[in-house]
């Protein structure tokens, strides 16, 4: 048959979207159904197994590196030809939903499936990989297993790295979980190309009417926890005027990088963000004035020069704050990544390859992190976007619709299938 012609099962893949979102399913009170998997846990094991057994079943070759990201490969005609990596993660927020990670992943193993049900052999092999750690919301930095993966950090430290919810150890949550893998890191070469099909998580697409994004790259992040200390007191007896309080300092944190994202916005820049997304306080009590107040700010921008000059704006507040109010403000950096911009073919190659398959696309930067900001860093490297229903994500209600998921995926089939033929 004529490659071009060639499309997914699309009820195939939806019914392994559901088999994977029944490990460390979550139930909303209206039937939302979404997914606790952390990474390294015992759910995040039983959704690796499952997975990694699909891959066998598919005749893929599976290698585990030394970080846990596992890789399957179907091979090419040439020997000595790179792959081209199809990738994503299957690690959730504690939140989580079932598409946020797994359609990548779980599009690839279609892709794979779809090739050899139709006997296409291609020039390059096809890989398909899941990452450790994508989410970042058990061990920092987010995205950690695809950044060991391309050398931007040592395996050794990534090993050694403490969960913010128990403190456990990676590398012993790792073996512990049995995908402390064999295979060295970095990869021993990179990919020929890399291309992640993933749902845009916010309300573009969907607002739009578009079918398809066609990324252009991913937005700079700053991530940064702050442990803000004051002096516990009664909430009673302590005049306003004698306080050291770390709960109003906390609140003015947030008003104040609010203010920032919208000034920033007013003046044209309507791609910094900002947000708190976790305070806690200690002792946390109605009654009493605060000792400490733990909490996360994370700033994102499509520019690096913007970001710096928000982070710039953001210290200037933490110091003004502090004097005032006669706290200490320590500042830990867990996560800072540059705006990464995709290549410009690959990008050209996804968007005329949806509006050849008859869907709208239209060409968007990404607001959230994927491990294809990290995969740019050593080989051309395209996204591919469909629509998130309310623009939902991390969030137990997310959802996109099985026809949005079967156009994504047959874009990404024939967008492999262009660059493993050496097309592209």
């Amino acid at each position: 048959m004529n490659t071009a012609d060639l499309r997914v099962d699309g009820a195939r893949l939806w019914a392994r979207i559901e088999a994977l979102g029944e490990v460390g399913a979550v139930h909303g009170p209206n039937g939302e159904r979404g997914c606790a998997r952390l990474a390294l846990t015992d759910e995040d094991r039983e959704g690796r197994d499952l997975v990694v057994g699909w891959m066998h079943d598919l005749g893929l070759a599976v290698t585990i590196d030394a970080i846990g990201n596992v890789v399957g490969v179907r091979a090419g005609t040439d020997p000595d030809a790179a792959p081209v990596l199809i990738g994503s993660h299957i690690d959730t927020v504690r939140t989580g939903g079932r598409f946020d990670g797994n359609l990548g992943v779980l599009a690839g193993l279609e892709v794979v499936e779809t090739l050899a049900q139709h006997g296409v052999d291609t020039v390059h092999p096809v890989a398909v990989a899941f990452f450790t750690d994508e989410e970042g919301a058990r061990f920092q930095p987010d995205m950690l297993g695809s950044l060991v993966y391309v050398g931007g950090m040592a395996v050794e430290d990534a090993l050694d790295v403490r969960a913010a919810d128990d403190g456990a150890r990676l590398g012993d949550e790792l073996a512990r979980i049995g995908y402390a893998g064999p295979t060295p890191c970095p990869a021993a070469a990179a990919p020929h190309a890399y291309v992640e099909l993933h749902i845009e998580q916010g309300p573009v697409l969907e607002d739009e009417g578009v079918v398809i994004g066609a990324v252009t790259g991913v937005q700079g992040i700053s991530w940064t926890e702050l442990t803000i200390t004051g002096q516990s007191a009664h909430a009673g007896t302590t005049p306003m005027r004698l306080r050291r309080d770390p709960g109003f300092v906390a609140a003015a944190i947030n008003t104040g990088i609010r203010a920032l994202a919208t000034e920033m916005g007013s003046l044209g820049d309507g791609s910094q963000v900002a947000t708190v997304g976790r305070c806690e306080f200690s002792p946390n009590l109605v009654n009493v004035v605060p000792a400490s107040v733990t909490m996360t700010v994370d700033l994102r921008n499509t520019d690096e020069a913007l970001l710096q000059q928000a982070e710039a704006v953001f210290a200037a507040l933490c110091d003004q704050l502090a004097r005032e109010e006669q706290v200490t403000i320590e500042r830990r950096t867990l996560a800072r990544f540059e705006p990464v911009e995709f290549d410009p073919r690959m990008i050209q190659l996804v968007e005329s390859t949806a509006r050849r398959l008859g869907h709208s696309v239209r060409r968007m930067p990404s607001g959230a992190g994927h491990d294809a900001q990290m995969l740019a860093r050593v080989c051309p490297t395209s996204m591919v976007f469909v629509p998130s229903a309310n623009g939902l994500s991390h969030n137990i209600a997310e959802y996109t619709e099985p026809a949005h998921i079967s156009a994504g995926a047959d874009v990404l089939l024939q967008v492999v299938l262009q660059v493993a033929q050496g097309g592209a």
